[in-house]
Formats: structure tokens, C-alpha cells, sequence
């Protein structure tokens, strides 16, 4: 990993923006957007914390999540996103966002540029063998296969970046910062004025 003097904090005047790494469960959402909040001098937001105590029995239990789990639990991703990006300048989450809808909700919500680093794998072994060996968390392994049901693709018109679940971790977040950089050196700056009302 490059050493953490190649920190690139979003500059002063720039427009603030999140980021989400997205993915199945066991893809390494988390460890890769730790990484990335780490040397972008932000929060990290584990999507998994916003989840309501429901909605952690229900997957306890293997039964899937359906939309109505999904909608508020989105919005208080939004919403942490929103709160940490306007302080820091930058957020990233981890959050699956597996519908089209549901990374639409959270672009529409975060009221923000919103970047998505999609971690993809076709190897469900290599995610179910993860999953397994995953000590305290509640997500089992039997619900992959709904995940991976109700994945739906990146359309061209996203502000998205596909990855390679399987990559090293180093590599990982070399590539996605790298696509970070080149999707907002051209960001707006704000206005002097702008700054002094937020």
C-alpha cells in the first residue's frame, strides 16, 4: 500500500462528495472503503450499522430483506453521508446497493456528487467460503444467493467504476482512487459567497 503521505483530502474549495463501494456481501466493501476513507482524510460509513435491529433479526433468521427494509435504511445512509461529506469534504460508505433504484435513492438523497466503486466477482464460492469464515457478523451465508438475484448491472449513465473483487486490497484501492481522482478534477469549485452560507 502507498505510503499515507499520498493522502489526497478534497481541497478547501471544492464541491462536496461521497463515495459508496458496493457490492454482495463478501465482496470486501468494507475493507476497501476503510482503506479508501483512510487516505482520502474522511469518514467511513459502515452501511451495515444502519441497519434498524428488525431488520438484523430478520437476516439473523436467513430470511432476505425486501424493499420496505431497504428504503429507510438507505435514507439514513444518505443522510450520514450527506452530514460527514459537508464537514470532511469527502464521505465513503459501504453499502451493497444492489438495484438500480436503490443507488438512484441514495444519488437522489445524498444531495451530493455521489461516486460508486463496484466490487464484482462471478467466483460465489470465493464470496460464500468469505462469508463463512466472517466471524460476528450477522449476514449468513445462505442469503448470497439472494443477493446475487437481485443484483442488477451498472447502466452507462452511472458515475460508476466496476473492480475486481478478487484483486489484492492494495491494488484495489489504487484503482479506485485513481478513477476518483479523474471523476472530480474537473468538480466545480464553490463560490467564496457559497462557502460563507454553508
Amino acid at each position: 500500500m502507498p505510503p499515507s503521505s499520498e493522502t489526497i483530502p478534497n481541497p478547501a474549495d471544492a464541491l462536496p462528495y461521497a463515495i459508496i463501494v458496493m457490492g454482495v456481501s463478501g465482496s470486501g466493501k468494507s475493507t476497501l472503503g476503510a482503506e479508501l476513507a483512510r487516505r482520502l482524510r474522511c469518514d467511513f460509513l459502515e452501511g451495515d450499522d444502519f441497519h434498524s435491529s428488525d431488520s438484523v433479526a430478520k437476516m439473523r433468521s436467513g430470511k432476505p430483506l425486501d424493499d420496505q427494509d431497504r428504503w429507510p435504511w438507505l435514507d439514513r445512509i444518505a443522510a450520514g453521508l450527506h452530514g460527514a461529506a459537508r464537514t470532511d469534504g469527502t464521505a465513503v460508505a459501504a453499502c451493497s446497493a444492489l438495484k438500480r433504484a436503490y443507488r438512484d435513492r441514495l444519488a437522489d438523497a445524498v444531495g451530493m456528487p455521489l461516486l460508486f466503486v463496484f466490487l464484482d466477482t462471478k467466483d460465489s464460492g470465493e464470496l460464500a467460503r468469505r462469508l463463512v469464515h466472517r466471524a460476528d457478523h450477522y449476514m449468513p451465508a445462505s442469503l448470497l444467493a439472494s443477493q446475487l438475484d437481485t443484483l442488477e448491472a451498472l447502466g452507462p449513465d452511472e458515475r460508476a467504476v466496476t473492480l475486481d473483487a478478487e484483486d489484492a486490497p492494495d491494488r484495489l484501492c489504487a484503482e479506485a482512487l485513481a478513477w476518483i481522482r479523474r471523476e472530480m478534477s474537473g468538480a466545480t469549485k464553490i463560490p467564496e459567497d457559497a462557502r460563507r452560507r454553508s
